[in-house]
């Protein structure tokens, strides 16, 4: 199966022209080297994906006919990602930090809010 399509099919991209695009732009590893989206798999190899700051590794284990539902992904690769690359995840969403409420541009509800407020809406 193609590694384009089989990231498709097991979730890690949410289309098939996400999933090219990550091979094209060298995102996409298989046994340590940087592969096009045209490269054919084998079942027992590690898939690499960079995904922002986080390398996720998955074990291709077999391959679908199509994509999967979410419940059946795990028949068809394991995640063999390093536990230093989930920390880093949980580290940088840890430090994600919220806008605090009253800076920037209102939110819909904001403006729901002061419509209801004020009555007679925004002319």
């Amino acid at each position: 199966m193609r590694i384009d399509k089989y990231i498709w099919a097991i979730r890690v991209a949410k289309t098939r022209s996400l999933a090219s695009s990550l091979c094209r732009e060298g995102k996409v590893e298989v046994d340590g080297k940087k592969v096009k989206s045209a490269k054919i798999l084998k079942e027992g190899e590690v898939v690499v994906v960079r995904k922002g700051p986080i390398f996720y590794s998955y074990k291709v284990l077999k391959f679908p006919k199509s994509r999967v539902g979410a419940a059946l992904v795990a028949e068809y690769m394991v995640d063999v990602t390093p536990q230093e690359q989930l920390e880093k995840k949980e580290m940088i969403r840890l430090a994600d930090v919220d806008r605090p409420k009253g800076l920037g541009r209102p939110t819909k509800r904001d403006r729901r809010d002061l419509t209801k407020a004020f009555k007679d809406g925004w002319s």
